[in-house]
């Protein structure tokens, strides 16, 4: 199974440091919700990509992913860097070449 670009490019902006690349993947009206805390639009998602992100020098690594009955995915990443360390589901919705949701659960 090959999973939609826009995923794999939220995977390498963020190893590669690509603030700009990393905030360009996602819809203007996407939601990142981080373990209930939400970050709506660019410039929210841009927020938590400082404070929890590649402001924290993440880096990810794919364990697998999954396609959801309803097209949402479900991509298990293993984080590490200066902040969260360990493998988290992020489950994705696509829309067209962006994401317009990311919701990050507790394993």
């Amino acid at each position: 199974m090959t999973i939609p670009t826009v995923i794999t490019n939220f995977i390498t902006t963020t190893n590669n440091a690509d603030s700009t690349g990393f905030v360009a993947l996602f819809t203007a009206d996407a939601v990142l919700n981080d373990w209930g805390t939400e970050y709506h639009g660019p410039s929210g998602i841009a927020k938590w990509n400082q404070t929890d992100n590649i402001g924290k020098q993440s880096h990810f690594e794919l364990v697998d992913a999954t396609q959801n009955d309803n097209g949402s995915w479900t991509v298990n990443l293993t984080v590490s860097g200066n902040g969260f360390n360990g493998t988290s589901p992020f489950q994705m919705t696509v829309v067209g070449e962006q994401l317009q949701s990311v919701q990050i659960l507790p394993d």
